[in-house]
Parts: structure tokens; sequence; C-alpha cells
């Protein structure tokens, strides 16, 4: 149908209500689907037919029976032991319907998390789940279900590394059951030392680009209002480590931290509440010792085949190499790209909340601390990327004066208005684009990660590996994992991610200090052992090391020592830099540890499966059979896998048809700011009542449209809690169910004005059939926006060689008159440029102490300047700009 057609008779509602479906952005609620279908199935997936038969659903918590959806509870408990995370969730089932259910719930893991165990518990009785061959497993789990008998399965989807789906068949009425996955997951060093844990708990939908062969599970599911799911969270946590446990932080109300021992080795902590769905749940673990090297040495799975992965004991080793530190500033070598996903998801609030800054406007700035801290003769371009991709010039450019001032009033000029998510066209065109000699090709991605077509882009960024390094950075909760880590694995760079309430700058510029490290080569380990033992390493092994980076090693051990109470071992990594040879060596005692749940076994396979099925084709015999006796061997699931169980205790099978339910998410809002806009029906008299509504780029729709009102308080509103984009649409948007009501007065005093809006974006229908303009804005409803930071209003004034004029706007920046600023400089035969860059090192130094991550490389680059032209007055310079400022920073700064 088209846009403007009427909508059939047969569809409109009770009451005079008219359907809209309306294409949203990929971040925004999508309507609860149930499906009645025969047991027939094989696949627990959503149906993927163009036009499903599906009942369309307003936001809320009941099912298409009126029954609530059969999730109650997830109970997640962790055990850290270091740098090390083994974690349980326990979902709690019960099914208040009449007849049997399937639940299916898609949920987000870390891409090199390994999960190793699933188990389901039905009427008393545990199951454990097999890992089978994925299609082999789908098979089982549809059969069973056919045979009126319960079955769960848990398997990979192919939205990425990172998506997972857990499906319950046969859930008989009243009847409860639980299932447990258990996980093991690397916790990555934070800047500042501490181990982070991040429980995933937002799923946003992946855009799909046109064209592509694939299907996405995460935009079929069902999504509600954020504080309106029908079940709760709950984590507890254990500590341990042989350093001390200094503190716990959260984005999340804890309780009080409890020390189970008297040296402060172990202790556990709680959510003092169940958290909001609308962020991931972040545990921050400080240790008393976080960067001492160490080494885990554990015994194999009893009753495996010596020699085998499981069989042996496994080894991991962690080590921090001690880089020496680069010059900042002097390496005028590299050529920059930095890729900016400006697809319309990245309206969306970094951290959630309201006010929050955009994650467009903090990509934007950060993109302005990168460009004034390149180095003055390298190369750069900028992409921006959605549906379509643009760039700033059509190869990257010599970094000038004219180029920075250029790309800094067009990096003010972009917003989030391309569309989907679509990076692999522009990932092409960078690397078709012909490489600067003697420039190193660096990369920097810039994205909240929601796209399906994950394993097409890090085959891409692979294939290019030789030419290029990619550091990556996911923005926002729910950013693919699997797309921002992988990208960074496979050309050699680093993942970043920005949540909560994390900035977007210090980790940019930091990742842009590692660019420009002179590169580590030689990489290589030498393993000490006892005679009678040698090493198999696990995965490739080190290939990149970067300042302040842990280099984790997985080796297998085989043999046995002599004798084996008192011997030791080592392992050595050696590399070098430029024309130095640098050395780590650490020595562990081989007597391994016992346990059941063997995490470094299970990350040492996890560890090879993701080298394995990134350099394989899975569509060949001979590498699947590797990939597949890995994971089966080890318990980890892979892409060609799936856990899967059957309960064979009941009786007598389930009777009746079989109700799926997908389990919902919390919705997202796209963007914070808003606007007031009016419309009335077009044709009509000016005098109809206005119907407001709200919102720039996202409304939030009470009422869409109403005819022949003489009374607006005659019109009935039925609040939908939606969001409808007003700028642009998502290619593969999701179809929203939205009502138009019209009140029984209005209806017998004029035709029912009933439309079906099946296309377009909102503000094409809007005004197609509507009058929009903006009403006066009072000072409540003016559209909020982040104010300029004090460090952001300096550095854009700086110069693309590092330096400062002295002019009316430094001096506001600096927060005194120009008058006062040329009244202080030393001597009138001086630079005026030199004073204004002494003086802007000092504010740096004074000012903005606490965000010395984001200015590091500036200064550096400024420092170098003046004291190539100050000579014997700098010390002078820096006496009268204390002075000035009313500050004391010390000679050390500009290294006198």
């Amino acid at each position: 149908m088209s846009l403007g057609d009427s909508l059939p008779q047969d569809l409109a509602e009770p009451g005079g209500a008219a359907r809209v479906s309306e294409p949203l952005l990929g971040t925004l609620p999508v309507p609860i689907s149930f499906h009645r279908n025969p047991v027939s199935h094989h696949t627990p997936y959503p149906c993927t037919d163009p036009q499903p038969q599906t009942k369309m659903m307003s936001c809320g918590l009941l099912n298409s029976s009126n029954k609530p959806v059969p999730l109650r509870s997830g109970s997640v408990t962790v055990l850290i032991r270091g740098f090390v995370a083994d974690v349980g969730c326990e979902l709690l089932y019960k099914n208040d319907e009449q007849g049997p259910v399937e639940a299916v719930f898609v949920f987000p893991v870390d891409a090199e998390a390994a999960i190793y165990a699933f188990q389901a518990r039905l009427g008393g009785t545990c199951i454990q789940a097999q890992l089978r061959e994925k299609k082999q497993a789908q098979e089982l789990y549809g059969d069973a279900l056919a045979g009126g008998q319960s079955s769960f399965l848990l398997q990979q989807e192919r939205a990425g590394g990172d998506v997972f789906s857990s499906s319950l068949g046969n859930l008989s009425p009243g009847e409860e059951a639980a299932l447990t996955l258990r996980y093991v997951c690397e916790l990555p060093l934070e800047p500042d030392g501490a181990a982070r844990y991040m429980l995933p708990a937002v799923l946003r939908p992946r855009y799909t680009p046109h064209g592509w062969d694939g299907e996405d599970i995460t935009q079929g599911v069902p999504r509600v209002p954020q504080g309106e799911l029908p079940y709760t969270l709950n984590l507890s946590a254990m500590l341990q480590s042989p350093h001390g446990i200094d503190r716990v932080l959260s984005n999340c109300s804890l309780t009080p931290l409890s020390y189970t021992s008297g040296n402060r080795t172990s202790a556990q902590v709680s959510l003092a509440e169940a958290p909001p769905w609308d962020r991931d749940v972040e545990l921050l673990v400080y240790y008393a010792e976080p960067h001492k090297p160490s080494a885990v040495l554990e015994v194999g799975l009893p009753g495996a085949e010596p020699g085998s992965l499981m069989g042996d004991p496994a080894v991991m080793v962690t080590l921090l190499p001690s880089l020496p530190e680069a010059v900042l500033g002097q390496s005028p070598s590299g050529e920059f790209i930095f890729l900016l996903d400006r697809s319309g998801s990245m309206r969306c609030a970094l951290d959630g909340r309201d006010r929050s800054i955009q994650r467009i406007d903090s990509a934007k700035e950060t993109l302005v601390l990168l460009l004034k801290s390149l180095p003055l003769g390298c190369y750069f371009n900028i992409y921006g990327f959605g549906s379509r991709f643009e760039s700033f010039y059509p190869q990257s450019v010599a970094y000038t004066q004219q180029t920075m001032a250029e790309s800094l009033q067009r990096i003010q000029q972009l917003q989030a208005d391309l569309g989907g998510t679509e990076i692999l066209a522009p990932l092409r065109a960078i690397y078709r684009s012909p490489c600067q000699d003697r420039h190193p090709r660096q990369l920097f991605v810039f994205t909240d990660g929601e796209v399906g077509n994950t394993k097409d882009v890090i085959t891409e960024v692979q294939r290019h590996q030789g030419s290029h390094r990619c550091f990556s950075f996911g923005i926002g909760e729910g950013a693919s994992t699997a797309l921002v880590k992988g990208i960074a694995r496979a050309a050699g760079g680093s993942a970043e991610f920005i949540t909560g309430q994390d900035r977007m700058q210090p980790k940019a510029l930091q990742s842009l200090k590692r660019a420009l490290q002179p590169a580590v080569t030689g990489i290589s380990l030498c393993w000490d052992l006892p005679p009678g033992m040698e090493a198999a390493l696990l995965g490739r092994g080190p290939e990149v090391i970067f300042p302040g980076q842990r280099c984790l090693i997985y080796a297998q051990l085989r043999g046995q020592p002599q004798p084996p109470d008192t011997a030791m071992g080592g392992v050595t990594l050696q590399y070098r830099i430029q024309d130095q040879t640098y050395k780590e060596t650490l020595q562990f005692p081989l007597q391994p540890q016992d346990g059941d749940r063997l995490p470094v076994h299970r990350l040492a396979a996890k560890s090879l499966l993701l080298e394995l099925e990134g350099a394989v084709d899975t569509r060949s015999e001979r590498d699947r059979h590797q990939v597949l006796e890995t994971s089966l061997s080890s318990g980890v699931v892979c892409s060609l896998t799936a856990y899967v169980g059957v309960g064979t205790e009941r009786g007598q099978p389930v009777q009746g048809p079989l109700v799926r339910q997908d389990i919902p998410l919390t919705a997202f809002y796209a963007a914070p700011r808003r606007k007031n806009l009016l419309c009335s029906p077009m044709g009509r008299s000016p005098s109809v009542p206005m119907i407001q509504v709200q919102g720039p780029s996202c409304v939030s729709v009470d009422c869409a449209m109403a005819c022949n009102f003489d009374n607006s308080s005659d019109v009935q509103v039925e609040s939908r809690c939606l969001l409808i984009p007003l700028c642009d649409t998502h290619p593969q948007g999701f179809q929203r169910e939205v009502q138009l009501i019209f009140p029984a007065k209005a209806a017998r005093s004029g035709p029912r004005a009933i439309q079906k809006f099946s296309s377009g974006s909102t503000e094409h229908v809007l005004r197609k059939y509507c009058k929009l303009r903006a009403p006066p804005e009072t000072t409540s409803q003016k559209e909020w926006a982040p104010e300029e930071s004090p460090l952001l209003r300096l550095v854009s004034l700086q110069n693309a060689d590092s330096s400062w004029d002295l002019d009316p706007q430094l001096a506001a920046a600096l927060g005194v008159s120009e008058t006062s600023a040329r009244g202080r400089m030393p001597s009138k035969d001086m630079a005026p440029s030199i004073w204004a860059t002494v003086l802007a090192v000092v504010w740096l130094h004074s000012r903005a102490v606490g965000q010395r991550d984001e200015w590091e490389l500036l200064e550096a680059k400024a420092v170098g300047w003046v004291r190539g032209r100050a000579g014997p007055r700098l010390s002078e310079c820096l006496e009268a700009a204390n002075t000035l400022l009313g500050c004391s920073v010390g000679p050390a700064v500009f290294r006198l």
C-alpha cells in the first residue's frame, strides 16, 4: 500500500482508531510478537517471512492471552580471581498459560567469553546439556518439541560472536524451570589499574545492510519501555587475589564490601538493588598490586586423554612489558584515518540519561583533540558512514594549518544523519586508496557497533592487516564486542569501550599514543622447563605489544617434571624496538591448581577458536572438522556448535498447541533533545486545535492526528510511549504500531480521516498530512545543548604547528583580558605566539590537570615548539605566566 492510501475498514480498530506502521531507528522499541504455530519447526528463530502472521501489540508485559511472559528472574554469580571471571547465570521461568509454551531469550555475551556449560532444572531434576554440532542440536531440539518433551537449546547467533539465544520448549502449564549457563572471561586492565568486569545487559538491534543475505535475530527481539521489564536481576560476586583487594566500584548500587579473610585476599559484594536494564552492569575491582606479572597453572580434566587440550595441564601467563616511553610530539610520520559512525543511532545519549551529551557530539569533540594532537608532517583523512559514506578529502592530505582549519570547520558541521550502519563500503574505499610512502597507516574506527554483518567486516579488515593497524572504539551501551574487538584483533590494534560515565577523549588519545609508538618487532617466546616437559602455545600468542597493556599467553604443558614437587618453569618474552632488544622473564612453580571448572583451559580453547574461526573457511570440510574438534573436546561453544538438552523423565508427552514467547528487552531512546512542534490536518481550518508533538530528531507521540475537533478536551489520547524519528529513516527500520484515536464526537461531526502510513520518514508523513510549525519557545522548552568545555575552547585555538596566537579568543579561554595578557609579556621584542603558547601550556597544567590524558600529546608538541624558539627567556616567560594566571607551574614542565 502506498503512502496516503486509505486504510481498509477491516484493519480499523474499534472506536475509530487507525493503525500506523512506522519505521523506527534501530535502537527503538519493537513490538512483542507471539507465535502460535504447529510444533514442526527445528530452528527456534523468529518468523522471517516477509509478511509474518504475528499479532502486533503495544509495549507491555502481557502476551496474547493477557498472561505474563514466562521469564521471572535472572541471578548471576561471579567468581573473580585476579583478571579472570567465572560466571554463572540462572534464568528462572514459570508458565502461567493454560497450554505449553516455548520461551526464547536473546542476550549478549562478550565475544571473547568462553561458554562452557548449560543445564536445566525441571521438576526437581537437573539435566546437563550436551554440546553438539549446531545443525544436529537444532534437529534434536525440534524433534523433542514435536514429541511433546521438554527441551532446551543454547546457540550463538549469526549476528556476531556476541549474541546468543536460549530456548526453553514445552514448558507445561504451571511448571517452573531454571536454565543455567556458565562462562569464563578475561577482565581488561583499566588505565587506573582496575580489573573491569561487565555483565552485558543491553542488546541493541543490529543493522543489516542492503543486499546482505544473512538473518539477524536481534531485530526480532521485543522491546518494552524502560523500567517495565517483567523480570529482575540479582548479582553477587566473590573476589580472590593473593595480592590483596583494595576496593570495588560499580555503576550500580552495591552492598558494603565484606572481607572473608584477615589479609584481604578474598571478599564478597552484591548489588544492593535490582539494576535498570538500560545499561550494562560494571564492577571495577582494585587490587594492591595490579601490575605484577603472574602465572596460573591448572590441572587437566580428569578422564581426558593425556596429550589432548583438556587432558594436559594448561598455563596462563600474564606479563606487563615495560616499553620505553617514546618522545611525544617528535614523530612526523604516519597516515591517520578516522572513520566515524554517523548513523541515526549516534544521536543517542552517551550514557542513557536525558541530559547527557549525544554520542555524535562526544565523537566530534574527540576528533578535535585527535586532530590537534597529530604531528606536523603526517597525513590524515576523516570519513563518515551510515547508509552511505563521505570523506573530507578524496585521499589523505598533508597535515598543515590550512587542512587542519578546514577539517575543524567540517567537524563542527557533522551530524548523525547518514541513516543505517553500513561500515563495509567505507572500509573498502579506504583500503583502495593508496598508502603514503614511509607513512604507516593507522585506522581509528568510532562506532556504536550495531551491525549485523560482523564477520564480513572483520574478514575485510583482516585481509588488509599487512598495510595498517586498526584501533576501534565501541560507543555506548550495547556496542558489539564481536565487531569492536574483532577488527582491532584482525589488524594489530587495540579496542576500547566507552560506556556509562566514561569519557571517549582519554581513551582515544591513549590509542593515538600507541599508534605513535615505534613498532614492536621480532616478538618471540622462549620456555624454560625441566627435562621431560615441553610447552605448546595455544592461539597465536602475542603479536602486538603496547605500553600499559597486559600480554596474555596460553600454553599446554606436556610431560612430567622431575622431581614434581619442587620443579620451576619460566617463560621469556623477547622483542625489538628500533635497534634495541628487550626481554621480560617470569618464573613460576609447576604445581598445578585443582578445580572442576578449569577456567584457564576454557579461555585457552576460546583463544584457539577465535584464531581458527577467523582464519579458516568453515565451508571447507577439513577446516570445519578442526573447529568442531576443538569446540566439542573443550566444551566451549562456537559458531558451529550448540548446547542441547532433552528432558526424558516425563511420562506423558505435553499436549496442546505450543505458544512461542520471545522474552522482551528494554527499549532505548534515540535523542535527549526536545523541541515542540505543532501539527494540524492539512486542508482543515486553522482554528482546528493543534496537537503537540515533542522532539527534533525523535518525538514522543501520544496522539498523531485528529479531525473536526470543536474542543481539544474532546481528544482521547492513548499514550504509546513511542519515539519516532523525524530526520531520517532506518533502511531496515522496525515496524511499529501506532494507533490514531478519534473521539466519538469528532466521528459524528465529520468524516473519519483514517490513513495508512506505510513508508517514508515521519517528517515526510507529517509534512504531507499536517502543517508543521514551531511554536514560540519558552525558556523551559528551548533545546538543551551541552556547553563547550573550557579545555576544548583552548585546544580549538591551537595552530597546526602546535603554537597559539595572542588574540582576544585566547585571552577569553584563559580567563584574562587581552590587555592584561599583552601587558604581562616579558619582552616587547618577543614573538607574541611564544608568549601565548607558554600561557596555554601553563593553563593546561593548572586548570585542566585532571584531563591530562586528553591534552598530553598536543601539549608535548607545544613544549617542543616553544623550547626551540624562546631560548633563555623561557624561564622568564614561565614566571610571568604563573603571575598572570595565579598558579605555580614548575620548570620541569618545559624540561628546564
